[in-house]
């Protein structure tokens, strides 16, 4: 079945309706499986690459500093134990890998489960077309005031079918608007505006990718 999403005028561009899947925009909100994927999504983000010595990874240390009995002192085998300055750490940190299986079908689910709830509570803008002829931050903010986005200091995530890099530039001085390409969306970027604003292109792009 197939659903219909309404272009917002924009630079003189004329409205109308795009068609689209019903599976990928009007599904059913899932919270439990967006929350798993999510979570995975921050893990795999994670280096986990912080490592410390400890006392078999410190260099030196090979002799006893001083004999087992009759110096008075505790008997030590080595003076790179932690009980020594310069010593190895007693329960050191070790690189570990935060990543989460997530499979395909799981994920691209969320994707839908995610779009189709930003489509109910009408945050997702459709536009015809995102035209800059040369950088221009004023130009892009003027758009998105245009189609409502900048009425209130909501995040706002443009995602267009193909690299622009006169969008990108205008975009960048724009604290609240992250740029995306349709095929580069994830669930965290999505839940993490308030308004999600697509190309035409990039809906059919994204609608043939979550069939």
């Amino acid at each position: 079945m197939s659903m219909q999403l309404n272009i917002n005028k924009v630079g003189g561009a004329s409205g109308g309706q795009v068609a689209v899947s019903e599976i990928a925009f009007g599904g059913k909100f899932n919270p439990p499986l967006i929350h798993q994927v999510v979570v995975a999504y921050q893990a795999g983000a994670r280096a986990g690459t912080r490592a410390q010595k400890n006392r078999a990874a410190v260099s030196g240390g090979g002799a006893k500093p001083w004999r087992q009995k009759g110096s008075g002192r505790a008997r030590a085998g080595t003076i790179r134990s932690p009980l020594f300055r310069g010593g190895g750490v007693a329960f050191p940190a070790a690189p570990k890998d935060f990543s989460q299986k997530v499979n395909r079908r799981m994920y691209r689910a969320a994707v839908r489960s995610i779009l189709a709830e930003l489509n109910r509570q009408a945050r997702i803008i459709v536009i015809d077309r995102l035209n800059i002829e040369r950088p221009n931050t004023k130009t892009l903010a003027a758009m998105l005031k245009e189609i409502g986005v900048a009425e209130t200091p909501s995040r706002a995530l443009l995602v267009v079918a193909a690299a622009d890099r006169n969008i990108l530039l205008s975009a960048r001085n724009l604290a609240a608007v992250s740029v995306r390409l349709s095929g580069q969306i994830d669930p965290l970027s999505l839940i993490s505006h308030d308004k999600v604003v697509l190309t035409v292109d990039a809906v059919k792009q994204i609608d043939q990718a979550l069939q």
